[in-house]
């Protein structure tokens, strides 16, 4: 059973404005006269007001003080089991595959279909896959590209449109009456437009898909991640105590860390069903239009199990009724008031993205092309790379526990793997890897973009102010998609380089990590910024509105 919401104090109820007549005039009670002897006539009208006031009171917190359920929290994890495959795996893996298939033949590499780049015998399909994913095949306006740069444009085309999209959305996420609505339709748009993706064999219909695709999910990713905020505003309230400050940073990080370990399996699902769909055609020997059907069909599965995630939408009511502030106008700028949600958004969102993405296809080109690995090694890789956070986070989880340490330094951590496995990748881009070493590079990149991908979402949180989570969301949800299609970008541009690739992506590392200890950014920095701490003296009602939200600088880190 949810608690009930804390009730509003005495002071804001006697507070309340005096009532008026029917006439305008404000009546009052009647009391004596300096040297009079009448007793003080008691106002009803006064005291219904009060009580009014009250009901009004409860009325706008309602919603907020209720804790979360564990079906709420549970629909929360599911919405990431259906769409967290949609920026790692359907975007930068599926769309690239579906698109060599009708782009045109590819040119034979000089060494010829039987051998990789660096001399290894390979099977002909092998290093067919590889030439018509970065062969520039796709012609327009005389101009060449080829499927995965031509994927990389269609993503960046959406993110410019989804700027003002994520704008206005934002604004109405957070003082709106239809959030439901909105990230209903947000969820069904992008889901839908993965379904006729191969209805017509043409390439230039594929932006159209793409840009819905990443326009939706920039939108519903917002709207999901202030979610978040209301379940934690409801578990430990809008403002927390400071000795109590550490309940609100295990609770939001097992359940972001819950919902990262089961997105991952949503992902590692797309990417088996994605090899079993190739592996079929390959058995019975079909021909470039099976395998084209085929890879629809992985489209089509990927937009349905989106689909599912709208669930959890009707899993919560925490609608918000609040008054539209005067400077609502500024709502986009929102952000800039906040120098630790700025750092986060940028570190936690541009650059632990870019540094995820171009590791991920930059290893997957390298051991295709230039090792020439099997198509199941290559599952096998990213089965572990999506999976190890089940077993992964959790430990880490309790780990941060048992060191008290904060969301940022749990970013820093996930930063230092990331530096870690692309360092690796930069001194042994000549070398011939092993399958262990690959299996473990695998789980160790697996870990960090999971813990980047849990922390950075609570950091974000602790940094938005009560009742404009949408506002700082809508950024970061915007920098993170910027960030991947950047880091998927630079991998496609240069795919036989892997040293670029992963020179870059360990320079982004250290400057997120660099970023994070130098800009002082901490998740109880942020929550006092924010308002969301009070010192433990402090007195005020947990109703948002109806209290200043002044911050003590006194305040310490606990």
């Amino acid at each position: 059973m949810a608690e009930q919401s804390p009730r509003p104090k005495s002071s804001e109820i006697q507070n309340a404005p005096p009532p008026r007549s029917g006439s305008g005039r404000i009546t009052s009670t009647t009391r004596s006269g300096s040297g009079g002897s009448r007793k003080d006539t008691p106002d009803f009208h006064s005291m219904a007001a009060k009580l009014e006031r009250a009901k009004e009171v409860y009325r706008a917190y309602e919603g907020h003080g209720e804790k979360p359920s564990i079906m709420e929290m549970a629909g929360w994890c599911f919405y990431e089991l259906c769409s967290l495959s949609v920026l790692t795996v359907l975007i930068p893996v599926v769309f690239p595959l579906i698109i060599s298939q009708i782009s045109g033949a590819a040119m034979e590499p000089p060494q010829g279909w039987f051998q990789s780049f660096m001399g290894f015998d390979c099977p002909p399909g092998e290093m067919q896959l590889y030439q018509i994913l970065t062969d520039h095949t796709i012609k327009i306006s005389g101009t060449r590209f080829s499927p995965l740069i031509w994927t990389s444009i269609s993503w960046a085309l959406g993110l410019i449109i989804a700027g003002p999209i994520l704008a206005f959305a934002s604004f109405h996420l957070d003082y709106g009456f239809n959030q439901h609505l909105i990230a209903v339709g947000a969820v069904a748009a992008g889901a839908l437009s993965c379904l006729p993706t191969g209805v017509f064999r043409t390439v230039k219909i594929f932006p159209l898909y793409i840009v819905l695709i990443v326009i939706a999910h920039s939108v519903a990713f917002t709207s999901h991640t202030r979610h978040l905020g209301l379940m934690l505003r409801g578990l430990v309230g809008p403002t927390v105590l400071k000795a109590k400050f550490a309940q609100r940073r295990t609770g939001s990080g097992l359940i972001s860390s819950c919902s990262t370990a089961v997105g991952g399996l949503g992902a590692a699902a797309i990417s088996a069903f994605t090899y079993h769909m190739l592996r079929r055609n390959r058995q019975e020997k079909e021909g470039d239009d099976n395998h084209f059907l085929s890879l629809w069909i992985v489209t089509i599965f990927g937009g349905l199990k989106w689909l599912l995630g709208i669930f959890h939408v009707f899993l919560t009511n925490r609608s918000v009724s609040v008054t539209i502030p005067s400077d609502s106008e500024l709502h986009l700028l929102t952000i800039f008031k906040y120098p630790h949600a700025i750092g986060t958004v940028i570190s936690a969102g541009f650059l632990s993205s870019f540094t995820t993405i171009a590791i991920f296809i930059a290893v997957s080109l390298f051991l295709i092309g230039q090792i020439c690995f099997k198509p199941v090694l290559i599952l096998y890789l990213w089965l572990i790379y999506f999976l190890i956070p089940l077993i992964s986070l959790p430990l880490l989880h309790q780990f941060q526990i048992r060191i008290k340490a904060d969301a940022s330094k749990m970013q820093i951590l996930g930063f230092i793997l990331s530096a870690v496995t692309s360092a690796i990748c930069f001194y042994f881009h000549n070398d011939a890897w092993r399958l262990p070493v690959v299996f473990v590079f695998a789980a160790l990149q697996g870990t960090a973009a999971a813990l980047l991908h849990t922390y950075g979402r609570v950091l974000v949180l602790d940094c938005s102010p009560a009742g404009k989570e949408a506002a700082i969301s809508m950024w970061f949800s915007w920098m993170r998609a910027i960030g991947g299609c950047v880091g998927f970008t630079v991998a496609a541009v240069v795919p036989a380089r892997l040293q670029v690739s992963s020179g870059v992506a360990f320079c982004c590392a250290v400057v997120g990590g660099v970023v994070l200890i130098y800009g002082n950014i901490t998740d109880y920095g942020g929550a006092v910024s924010a308002g969301h701490v009070k010192n433990d003296s402090e007195k005020g009602s947990p109703v948002i509105g109806l209290e200043s939200r002044s911050v003590s600088k006194e305040l310490e880190s606990p």
